[in-house]
């Protein structure tokens, strides 16, 4: 027996992107275990990643091309050759782009988060069709852009340097379940005496395991981030220095948190004054004694009208204490903007011809439903589908499976499973898995550029995305030398190997090693230097108010409440939020048995007082409703959902729930103050009990 180990990289979206040693005996991947040696994965890897090889080797894996034979939705097909189901996507794909090349529209997200196997090739080929270009919102968008506004970039605390705060809010995210390897640090700074707070609309694993759970009502963040400013202000709780000297539009600042006193954030924010003073006065007296203090905030606070407002508020707060001055101090969204990758060398932008629509991702649904017009132009005649499952993870999914439902509609998708989205294929393309591919990642939560070998050939027929929008540009002609670039080649240009920050970059060189650290500050705005047009951290936005959005700080309600729409929430009294269940990854690993049996079924968390209102005790099947539709789940009696809040755990492929549908029955495709992202947790409800 041959026994080799593979140097790897999870490619799933989540922001710890662990190192991988993947064992092989014979050509048969047996082990999937974390690199001991990477600082941040440290040998611990998931529950979902660690049975990696399960999925690889599930029974269900689509290893051959295939051809609709049923009708749209009934996940009925006959399998065909790689010959045929190419000249057949080719030969419809250059009829409609002969005629209206926008009416071709690709659909993909972070199925994997590789820079390869995720938008290179794939970008080059809709490119030269001239294909309707993808607004890809879904996830991070809103917090992106209050985020960009404020500090200028994704940039924030490097996650090993979390051990070392004093102070750590964690503020709408649930890292036990989506961040693993920063909630180990979070719990190392705890046994060596910091104090760790929890803001959620939810009593989350994380906020249970936290000194302190702060439950606001959601859609609120921003508000509650003013009345810490309020308080910080007037009680002089600043660093005058660091505001000084790299901060723009303080003056501005004052008198617009002066509106938020603690009276009316609590009020709003559906908690106590003594919570939002006692959090500032924290925060910002440990900040002046010179300890650090830091804040880690994730996407749920942002799937809200005022998304990303509320991300660009929490993002002043770090500057108004000098909280930057330390390697553990300031905030972390994301660490993606510190990568120096080359997109434009992996895309290829220039092949474009003219300038093509943008459709959104997140309003799908009404998109695939439009016909032809001068304003949204050509009707959309074919989507392909790539590291997504649009009919589970898209809001208001009636509308969703209504488009895919189109008979005129020609739908390629390229999948490891039968997913709901596969069952409204024309042509099915079985795609690689991690283990079979070659990739470079970046990462959103850690500062290592990776690399990941294939560590088995792939199986049955499945080929790599890059492989089969390379035979795909063959079939239509396309002759740019660009469309033989191989995997390794794509790898080398990933990442800009002439930026200081990606220093001595060498692709042969990180497959050996399979990871390298960006050359970046541990401080990275000790002394100003923020990536905005001022150089400071931007309290007052100029840009923000050229895009006609308020240059300050604000508060937006949600859409869906009391304060925006009274009458709708005399109808929907319940606000629902749906966080990722721990034992899935947006809509991956739902059909690994072993994760699904864990996770059980579809359930709503319900606070007694809403449900005895109701009728509805622990264990009843309850139906979920409002105007946009309805879905059926257990409801499961607990304070962990604060009074007013259902919670429906997600996203389960609809075809596993008892009805059919998961909780985008009831989301919305209405989008955000800014980055034009969805909405998901500004969503209002009623609930009622059913026969079992």
């Amino acid at each position: 027996m041959t026994t080799t180990q593979v140097r790897a990289t999870c490619p799933h979206d989540c922001p710890d992107t662990c190192a991988l040693l993947v064992t092989v005996e014979d050509g048969v991947a047996t082990a999937v275990k974390g690199d001991p040696d990477h600082p941040t994965t440290v040998g611990v890897l998931c529950t979902k990643v660690a049975r990696y090889t399960e999925r690889t080797y599930h029974e269900d894996r689509l290893l051959h091309p295939l051809r609709r034979v049923g009708k749209k939705g009934e996940g009925k097909f006959e399998r065909i050759s790689w010959d045929e189901a190419l000249d057949t996507i080719a030969s419809k794909l250059t009829a409609i782009a002969a005629r209206a090349p926008e009416a071709i529209l690709p659909y993909s997200y972070c199925g994997t988060m590789g820079l390869v196997q995720g938008e290179s090739m794939s970008s080059r080929f809709f490119n030269q069709i001239g294909a309707s270009l993808l607004d890809r919102t879904i996830c991070a968008t809103a917090g992106f852009t209050g985020y960009k506004y404020t500090i200028g970039g994704s940039i924030g605390i490097d996650m090993e340097q979390f051990q070392n705060a004093k102070l750590i809010i964690i503020w709408g995210g649930n890292p036990i379940a989506s961040n693993l390897h920063f909630w180990t640090r979070a719990q190392e700074a705890k046994r060596n005496g910091a104090k760790l707070i929890a803001i959620d609309p939810y009593r989350s694993l994380t906020a249970e395991k936290c000194h302190q759970h702060i439950a606001l009502l959601p859609g609120t963040d921003a508000a509650l981030a003013l009345g810490l400013m309020h308080v910080l202000i007037a009680e002089d709780l600043l660093d005058h220095d660091y505001i000084a000297q790299y901060t723009l539009g303080y003056e501005q600042l004052k008198q617009r948190a002066a509106e938020w006193t603690p009276e009316r954030t609590a009020e709003t924010c559906g908690i106590s004054v003594a919570e939002v003073v006692e959090l500032a006065r924290l925060y910002g007296s440990m900040a002046r004694a010179g300890e650090p203090v830091a804040i880690r905030t994730n996407y749920g606070v942002q799937r809200v009208r005022g998304g990303g407002m509320s991300v660009r508020n929490m993002a002043c707060l770090p500057a108004l204490v000098g909280a930057w001055r330390h390697p553990a101090g300031g905030i972390q969204l994301s660490s993606g903007g510190s990568f120096p990758t080359n997109k434009a060398a992996l895309q290829r932008p220039d092949l474009l011809k003219n300038q093509p629509r943008t459709i959104n991702m997140t309003t799908i649904g009404d998109d695939l439903l439009r016909a032809s017009s001068p304003e949204f132009g050509p009707e959309v005649e074919a989507v392909i589908v790539y590291n997504a499952n649009p009919l589970a993870i898209a809001p208001d999914s009636a509308k969703v499976m209504a488009g895919f439902a189109r008979e005129d509609l020609f739908t390629v998708v390229l999948e490891h499973f039968q997913t709901d989205t596969v069952d409204y294929a024309d042509i099915v393309l079985p795609a690689t898995t991690q283990l079979e591919h070659i990739d470079t990642h970046t990462s959103y939560g850690h500062l290592y550029m990776m690399a990941n070998n294939a560590a088995i050939a792939p199986m049955g027929e499945a080929k790599a995305n890059t492989e089969i929008f390379r035979l795909l540009a063959a079939r239509m002609g396309f002759d740019d030398p660009c469309f033989q670039d191989s995997d390794d080649q794509l790898a080398a240009m990933a990442f800009d190997a002439q930026d200081v920050r990606a220093v001595n970059f060498d692709w042969e060189s990180l497959k050996q090693k399979g990871w390298q650290k960006l050359n970046v500050p541990d401080a990275p705005f000790a002394q100003g230097g923020f990536p905005t047009p001022s150089g400071k951290c931007e309290f007052y936005s100029a840009a923000m108010e050229a895009d006609g959005l308020d240059p300050l700080p604000t508060y937006l309600p949600p859409y869906e409440s009391v304060a925006s729409n009274p009458e709708l929430a005399k109808r929907f009294p319940l606000a629902m939020i749906s966080p990722p269940a721990r034992n899935f990854l947006n809509s991956s690993f739902v059909n690994v048995k072993s994760l699904r049996s864990a996770e059980g079924e579809p359930h709503l968390d319900i606070h007694p007082a809403d449900s005895a209102a109701r009728g509805i005790v622990d264990g009843d099947m309850v139906r979920i409703f409002n105007d946009r539709g309805t879905f059926i789940a257990k409801a499961r009696v607990t304070d962990k959902a604060r009074a007013g809040l259902v919670v429906g755990l997600s996203v389960w492929w609809k075809k596993l729930g008892r009805d059919g549908k998961n909780a985008n029955e009831v989301t919305s495709q209405q989008l955000t103050d800014m980055g034009r992202a969805p909405t998901f947790y500004d969503t209002l409800v009623q609930v009622e009990r059913v026969a079992a």
